[in-house]
């Protein structure tokens, strides 16, 4: 059977400025949406999930149960046109009336989509799954644990415990995003050549009975650019 919201868990949905705006008829607005029971389930869901684009209190809440109709309808593929058909029927119906051809009733539709609360409560959809539903996360795994500690059925513990090390093990080691490139550049090449060039002349003047104190205190210096003329 299908679940109705009720009063008491819209108004935990929605910001404390608005829970006064919380009356019985907008409870109805929210459980009899839409026709279909499986969309007016997801629309009920969706009303819950996306409330905190109501945070800041610039939005009536029966605007809100509008976008977040329209948005559930297009997130199960419905064109923009048939998403606000559904979410407007009375809408539609008055422009048909009218006499109103598919360009006009198809830039009231694209305008619509086009609303800032429809696109905040778009946006909403794009956050994770495995976010919105922390909370559902959190009360399975005190469910298995619940079971693994004292159900009656050894499998059940047992499958309850296996159940909390496969989804609470440590997770495995990401690699380094960035390779590091190990190849040497021209610089180090050449930072290499000249600290063995120093070293073999540092043994040969040590050979030669100069003091460590005087070739301790040499500059690194590439002789092979030093001109001739600068040399005394």
């Amino acid at each position: 059977m299908t679940q109705l919201l009720t009063k008491e868990v819209v108004e935990r949905a929605v910001p404390a400025n608005l829970k006064s705006a919380v009356t019985p008829d907008l409870v109805d607005l929210v459980n009899n949406i839409a026709a279909d029971p499986l969309v007016a389930e997801q629309v009920r869901n969706n009303f819950v999930s996306y409330s905190s684009v109501l945070k800041d209190g610039k939005f009536k809440l029966a605007d809100y149960i509008r976008a977040v109709t329209f948005v559930s309808y297009r997130m199960m593929n419905d064109s923009i046109k048939d998403a606000y058909f559904k979410t407007f029927p009375d809408r539609m119906a008055a422009l048909l009336k009218n006499g109103a051809d598919e360009k006009t009733i198809s830039a009231y539709s694209s305008s619509y989509a086009k609303n800032k609360l429809v696109n905040l409560v778009l946006e909403q959809t794009l956050v994770p799954s495995w976010v919105l539903n922390a909370h559902i996360y959190q009360e399975a795994i005190t469910t298995q644990a619940t079971l693994m500690r004292s159900a009656q059925s050894e499998k059940v513990r047992t499958d309850a415990a296996n159940s909390l090390l496969t989804h609470l093990s440590k997770p495995k080691e990401v690699k380094a995003l960035l390779p590091i490139d190990l190849k040497e550049s021209s610089g180090m090449t050449e930072l290499k050549e000249m600290l063995t060039k120093m070293s073999q002349q540092q043994r040969e003047l040590i050979d030669q009975g100069v003091p460590a104190k005087e070739i301790a205190a040499q500059r690194l210096i590439d002789v092979t650019d030093v001109e001739a003329k600068d040399i005394p």
